[in-house]
């Protein structure tokens, strides 16, 4: 399948990864660039003296196929710099105002993808020369900006990006979400909740399990893992922190059990408190079940876990037939 997605940046399937926290390994975006598509990494976990470190192992499996993620709640410009400085070719900007990182990184020569709350900065995307613009609908995992649910808002951004290619986020987890964004003038999809229960995902066993398990019921939006990030809504599942928390009527920050439990200490960084932002990760210990399980209501939709590349072939395969059995049965009708 070719849309300008896939023909700009040289990819085989018009599907790429939203960041996974820690999830998203120099392991998991390898391959993730080996079955032709590509991933981001979030770089607001990394100190910034360890960016490039970090970056390094991962620029060398990907051979460069990847993108980082810049969530705008914090500064961000020296992490920035030493990513381009790297020579990464693909960034991402949500959550802030994007002007002077967008600015920096075209003047690099890198592709940037804005996450965008609607179609207000649709336009401003278009005006600052952004390459790529996502719309986040509702219905997303991990922390949400989108205002709308994707069906509704993804027309509106589309018309509003006036021809720079839209990817859609939030909902899509099968052919059948990747056909409908496509009908509704989108170039790709970004999908998230979909690669957390993959092989490769550097994310506990028992997260992903819950991912397949999840029901509509499960998934929860609020602002309760708050530590890095306050006042910030994301969807997650239900887990042994949030029913401990509605437990107890769903008390303030400051006020919620366990509250500054360390839950987690990462080599060379900061411990992970209780209601922490941070993803749970592989080898983080028998504390992973603590943290928040991002999952978006595509959860719904996913039956197991898959190897990467079997998720990408099967989704652009069954979107295609999908589009194919329209136009058939509108020449037949």
């Amino acid at each position: 399948m070719e849309t300008l997605l896939t023909k700009s940046l040289g990819l085989r399937f018009p599907i790429v990864s939203a960041p996974l926290g820690r999830g998203s390994s120099a392991s998991y975006l390898g391959a993730l660039a080996d079955a032709g598509s590509m991933g981001f990494v979030a770089l607001l976990h990394m100190k910034e003296d360890k960016v490039a470190s970090e970056l390094e192992p991962i620029i060398q499996r990907t051979a460069g196929r990847f993108g980082v993620n810049l969530t705008l709640v914090a500064d961000q410009r020296r992490r920035l710099a030493t990513a381009l400085e790297l020579g990464v070719k693909n960034v991402s900007v949500w959550q802030g105002v994007p002007d002077e990182y967008v600015s920096q990184a075209k003047r690099a020569g890198a592709n940037v993808f804005w996450t965008v709350r609607g179609p207000d900065e649709a336009r401003r995307a278009r005006e600052l020369g952004v390459d790529f613009i996502v719309c986040q609908g509702r219905e997303a995992g991990g922390h949400l900006v989108g205002e709308a649910p994707l069906m509704s808002w993804l027309p509106v951004v589309v018309d509003a990006a006036n021809g720079v290619p839209v990817l859609a986020a939030g909902g899509i987890a099968d052919g059948r979400g990747l056909a409908a964004a496509l009908a509704l003038g989108a170039s790709g999809a970004w999908m998230g909740t979909r690669f957390v229960a993959s092989e490769e995902s550097n994310l506990p066993d028992g997260y992903k399990r819950s991912v397949v398990k999840a029901t509509a019921s499960d998934l929860l939006e609020t602002t309760l893992f708050d530590g890095g990030w306050p006042d910030s809504p994301h969807r997650v599942i239900r887990n042994e922190t949030v029913a401990a928390w509605e437990a107890a009527g769903c008390p303030p920050s400051g006020a919620r059990p366990g509250e500054g439990d360390i839950i987690a200490t990462p080599v060379d960084e900061d411990p992970v408190r209780r209601y922490a932002v941070s993803t749970p990760w592989s080898g983080m210990g028998e504390a992973w079940s603590l943290g928040p399980f991002y999952a978006g209501m595509s959860a719904t939709l996913i039956d197991g876990i898959l190897p990467i590349r079997e998720i990408l072939a099967r989704t652009t395969r069954d979107a295609e037939a999908i589009l194919a059995n329209v136009l058939d049965h509108l020449k037949t009708r």
